[in-house]
Formats: structure tokens, sequence, C-alpha cells
């Protein structure tokens, strides 16, 4: 028996899966201790499954806690020391401006104030090389002075202290003699150093890193802890295991000691979930779409894998605008994360246009229409007051939808400045946040200089199905899948992840004069770096597992004098005498796919390298594609509002448990499940699949 736990901005979601199938249920984010809704979940689903929580063998947990901190500012009192001279550098940033005609431009805060910023005597050079060196005595004197002056009116002692030195990625012996010195005076802190953390090139993105770190450290220990002993105490006694934002599994102690890998960890659930599913029904371009409470997500998926990337940011402070974030070093599924959930709250600008998010609700005080409290119009009332969400079928068991509530919210927060009433208000919401959708994506797609129309989508997420058929529309996709279990969609991608790590270290390797033997020495201390991850936390697992790991490597090149690099995969042999050339050659393959050709005459050369050790992909079982055998006769409909038509509609409502594989289901109809609804407009149809996905396209697409 296994659980996956995603708490999400809004619900927390809980699948469990046994012999007997699988189970899930929805309970609303407990924002205080965020432990207690997922127990009070798994305690539901484990009597929905007539199950004995002394049978769970994998309990594996994905959290928004690690950003929510870095977003609200409620992590630990951090210090943070680099080399003299470099004080500023977190706020200095990397001096671009990412709204360029703004003259009142402000930057982010930095995440750690100037008057808790540090230096010291030491330099380290680009190649590794000591420049300055350690000064022993002034070490001392600053762990003495965080040690004993480290209290102030509004601050109290430090609970974390990051270290981030110049050139630290290619050699860290001085951040590791300051650790042991800091641990001497400090003994209760915890010790973040950037040559662990983020061992990469471009101080200002290695620094926030390992801020970060830092700064999530006490609070995610001391969660993570709490979590599994009190998992434990209520008779479970197996392992609990974290998703990372690469989308692999690690243990609690590996976690809880690299705390920024868990940045973005439920969304990467969701794309493994989409993953999965693309290969069962061998699909090779897949564009995954989660749409929960609070976000939506959007992620490419090509050859049944993410897209993955070395940096993200996290926290963006300008309408989500790229460069106004947190960088973090780290390794991460690739996707475009939105203010865009059910939560999301609708307003209206000076200039009388609709805006929707990038604020939510939340689980507190929720949209209007939950009767918790909340009284801002959002996206889950807009939906209710055209129909498409009914009171009836509401996947929530603790929560009442008042339709009443959502009309007062949208007229009174929507409506009234524009002379609008609330059908107009709430039609105005939806079309607001379907376009802002569509922007997202297409804008991810071109910047990965993707065709976004010759995409498969799969949405998921409770709010997704909503809006997938209008989001096709717009987007000229031709087909959608909406997987069983959608509305718990990143929780199942839990139960369907690796156990996988990767690691990154900067090392620069101009292909003029490449030296070989290092390459492989440092591909070599790499994946032994990464599979010590992987096998800790196979340790932990009852019984052994005698499988081989598989290994996958990247190198990130660009033409010498180019700001920012490519990955270019790697074959499972090591480097030889003709290493450079084969290099050069993938280098300039994977240029020309991104950018449409190779660049004659230009300098090559290596800036990063990685590699990533997973536990093998199991096989899967093809899913044939099913065209449509029965047309599925009901009785039952309700007036739900068409974009296609422009009015309210008599639209079928169908129970998905009804369905058979073949069944076909015309639009307008709404397909109704425990914890979503999937709405297919006019001019659309659903066929059930064998594995229970609903396909939707066009009524005129043609069988294959």
């Amino acid at each position: 028996m296994r659980i996956g736990a995603d708490i999400g901005g809004t619900f927390t979601d809980i699948v469990l899966e046994n012999s007997h199938g699988m189970f899930s249920t929805k309970v609303l984010t407990t924002y205080d201790a965020p432990e207690r809704g997922a127990l009070e979940g798994v305690r539901e689903v484990v009597e929905e499954a007539g199950a004995d929580l002394a049978d769970l063998t994998t309990f594996i947990h994905g959290t928004t806690l690690a950003t929510n901190a870095l977003i609200n500012r409620t992590g630990a009192r951090t210090a943070f020391i680099t080399t003299a001279g470099f004080r500023d550098v977190v706020e200095m940033r990397t001096e671009s401006r990412f709204e360029q005609y703004d003259l009142n431009l402000v930057l982010p805060t930095p995440l750690i104030q100037r008057r808790d910023r540090h230096v010291l005597a030491e330099r380290i050079g680009a190649d590794g090389t000591v420049l300055l060196p350690f000064d022993e005595a002034e070490a001392q004197a600053l762990a003495r002075h965080l040690a004993e002056n480290s209290q102030d009116p509004g601050g109290g002692p430090y609970e974390a202290v990051a270290v981030g030195f110049m050139h630290a990625y290619r050699n860290g012996d001085h951040e590791r003699r300051l650790r042991e010195v800091l641990t001497e005076h400090l003994p209760h802190a915890s010790i973040s150093i950037s040559s662990e953390v983020a061992p990469q090139m471009r101080e200002f993105e290695r620094f926030n890193t390992v801020c970060a770190n830092a700064y999530l450290q006490p609070l995610m220990a001391g969660y993570l802890h709490r979590l599994e002993e009190q998992l434990h105490a209520a008779g479970a006694s197996c392992p609990v295991y974290l998703i990372h934002s690469g989308g692999g599994l690690m243990g609690v102690e590996s976690a809880a000691r690299f705390p920024v890998r868990l940045v973005e960890s439920g969304p990467a659930g969701g794309a493994i979930f989409a993953a999965d599913l693309a290969d069962r029904h061998g699909l090779d371009a897949v564009l995954s779409y989660d749409m929960g409470g609070t976000t939506a997500k959007i992620c490419l998926i090509e050859g049944q894998a993410p897209r993955t990337a070395k940096t993200f940011e996290v926290a963006r402070t300008h309408r989500f605008t790229k460069g106004s974030g947190m960088p973090i070093a780290i390794p991460v599924i690739e996707m475009i994360e939105i203010g865009a959930g059910g939560g999301s709250i609708a307003s209206v600008d000076p200039l009388g246009q609709i805006r929707v998010g990038p604020l939510s609700a939340g689980s507190k005080p929720g949209p209007a229409s939950y009767q918790l409290g909340g009284t801002n119009p959002t996206v889950t009332d807009a939906n209710l007051a055209l129909g498409r969400l009914s009171p009836d079928t509401f996947g929530a068991s603790d929560i009442d939808l008042s339709p009443e509530a959502a009309d007062t919210a949208l007229a009174g927060g929507v409506g009234t400045h524009l002379g609008v009433d609330a059908t107009e208000a709430a039609i105005g919401v939806t079309e607001v946040v379907d376009e802002n959708m569509a922007n997202a994506a297409r804008v991810h797609a071109v910047e990965s200089g993707k065709d976004v129309s010759r995409f498969t989508m799969i949405a998921f997420g409770g709010g997704a199905p909503l809006h997938a058929s209008r989001l096709c529309d717009k987007l000229d996709i031709e087909a959608i899948l909406v997987p069983p279990g959608a509305g718990v969609g990143s929780a199942i991608g839990f139960l369907r992840a690796p156990f996988a790590y990767e690691a990154v270290r900067s090392h620069y390797a101009p292909m003029h004069g490449f030296d070989h033997e290092e390459a492989k020495r440092l591909l070599v201390d790499l994946e032994d770096e990464a599979g010590s991850f992987v096998r800790q936390a196979l340790g932990e697992q009852s019984g052994q597992y005698d499988e081989p790991l598989e290994v996958e490597r990247w190198a990130y090149m660009r033409y010498a004098g180019q700001g920012w690099e490519i990955p270019v995969a790697l074959d499972e042999g090591l480097f030889d005498d003709f290493g450079p050339e084969d290099l050069s050659r993938r280098f300039e393959a994977a240029y020309g796919e991104f950018f449409g050709r190779p660049i004659e005459g230009l300098a090559i050369e290596a800036v990063s390298w990685a590699v990533k050790v997973a536990t093998p992909r199991p096989e899967v079982e093809r899913i044939e594609r099913v065209t449509a055998q029965r047309e599925v006769d009901t009785v039952r409909t309700r007036p739900i509002h068409d974009t296609a038509t422009g009015a309210f509609v008599e639209a079928t409502i169908v129970e998905r448990d009804d369905l058979r594989a073949g069944d076909r289901v015309a639009g307008p109809a709404a397909i109704v499940e425990p914890q979503t609804t999937t709405w297919v407009a006019s001019g659309h149809q659903a066929v059930l699949q064998a594995d229970g996905c609903l396909r939707i396209t066009s009524d005129g697409e043609s069988a294959p």
C-alpha cells in the first residue's frame, strides 16, 4: 500500500494505491500546521479503502511550504557570509532591467538584509587556485560576533548561516573550513555552503540559492520531522520520501539538508504524472496543463520526458515577469506557472480591464462560494455562476457551494465597476483567465522553439478539465486527454516518480585544448554524488534493491562570448582523445534544434556539467486508441454557459463512473466525478479510452 500526499495552496490531495485499486480525497490545506490537514486526509482515504495504516509501505510527499516561505518571507533569521567586496551582490543582482521602460522600476528585496550580510578576507580564483588565503583569526572573530551579537530588537538569534565565497564551485576548501568554525560557535544553527548546495558559476544565482537553502532549513527540518513522527504515531512504520523539484524522490534527511530542492516539488509531480500518461499513450509531444486552486502550471513533455533546467525563478514580484524573481540554481522540471487557479481573485483595474490573479483566496478565506469568510470574486465563483460547477457534484466533502454568494461577489467585485450583471462578469473572468493561460502556453512554447499546436494536452488538477476545451480552441490544439483521477493528478504523479537525483557542477572547458581526463574525473565525481543520494534513499526501504541504476549525462555549452548555454546530452561512455570533436558535433546539432541553424566559425565551450542517477522507468502497457462506439444517452441536463455559442445551453450531465470504453459524449456536456468536472463545449466530443482517459476532440475529427 502506497500513499501520495500533495499539499497545495488551497487543497491537500491524498491518493492511496493498493491491490484493490486507487482511492483519493481532497481536504482544505491547514496553513498553520500543514501536516494536520495531510494526516486528516490520510485517515479519510485509509478509512475509505478499508485498509490499515500499519500496512503502508511508502509515503511520498510534496509540499508548497518551501515556496510559500520564500514568497511570504517566513523562514529563519539567517546570516550570509561572503568574500570581502561582494557583500551586496544579492542586492545589486545582475543589473538587468526586467521591465526595460519602467522608470520607476523597483528591484525585489533580497532575502537577507544588509545588516545580516558579512564578509571575510579570502579569495579563490576562477581556476580554483588560492589567491588570498583563508584568514583563520578573522573567521574566529566573525563567528564569535555572530554568536554574541546576533540579537536585535526585532530579530532574535541567528538560526541559520549561509556561506558563499567567490568561485567556491571550483574549490570549496574555504567554505568547508568556515563551516567548521561556525559550528564550534553556533552549534544550534543550520550551516549551508554554496559549494555543496549549488556548485555553479554566476555568483548572484549561487549566493541566492545558498541563502534560500539556509533560510528554509530550520523551518523545513522541523516540519518534515513532525510529519514523520505524527505519521508513525498514527500507526505507519514506513519511510517518508519527498519529491524534489527535479521530479525524483529523496529521503527526509536529504530533504532537510537541502530544502531548497523542495521548491516546486508539487508541480513536479504533475509533470511526472503527464509524462507517464504520454508513455502509455505513445505520445511524443504533450502539453501538461495542471490547474489547481492557486496557480496553473504548463510544462512541455517530449519523448515522454519533461523538459528540465538547472535554474529557475521563484517569488516573481512584477506580474510574473521573467527576471523579477529570486533565481534558484538547482535542477528543476522546466515549466511556467501563473496565478490562474480556482481561487485566483478577479478585480477591475483603473483602466476598466478585468484582472485575474496573482492573488488567491486560498483555503482561508477561500472563494466567496465556499462560505468560509471569503468575499472576493474568484475563478471558482465564475465557473459556478456559469453552471459549469454544481453544488451537487463539487468534490470537497466539507464545502457546500453557494451560487448566491458567488453571484454577490461577482456583481460587487467586477460587475458594479463595469456596469454588468454577475453572469456577464463571470463570462469576463473566465475569458480573461483562459487567455492568460493561453498566452503563458504560447510564450513557453516559443521560448523553447516549439509549435504548441502540434502537442496533445493532458489536463489535470481540480480546475484544468473545466478550462481545457476553451484553452485548446485558443491554441489550435486538436486533442485533450483528461485522465482518471485528474483532480488529484500531482499526488498520483508522486506514486509514479523514480528515486532520482541530479548533480550539477560548473567547470569551464573550451573545446580548444580540451582536457578529456579532467572531464572524465568530473563526470565520475558527479555520478558518485548523485548515486549516493539515490542509494541512501533506497537503503531506507525494506528489502534490497538489486536492479542497476540509470545514468544520464549532460554538458551545458555555448559559443564563446554568449551569455547563456544550452544542454547537450552525452552518451554512456567517457571521453577519449576525440572528445572535443564529438562534443562540438553534439552542440551544433542541439543549437540547430533550438535556434534553426548553428553558427559557423565560432569557438565552442562547455560551462557546466550534470549527471542524473535514477531507478529505471518501469515498462508500461501501451494503450491503443479507442474510437467512438456508443452514444451516451442521458436525461440529465442543466443550463451551462457555452463560450462557443455565447449563450446558456441545456448541457448533458454525465457521471464519469457510468461510462465504458468507447462511449461518446457529445458537447455541450459536463462529465462529473468526485474531484473535478470536465467541460465538453459545443462542437466537441469526449470518448472514453481503455485506461479510463477521456479523449476530447472536435466533432469533425476523423477516425485513426
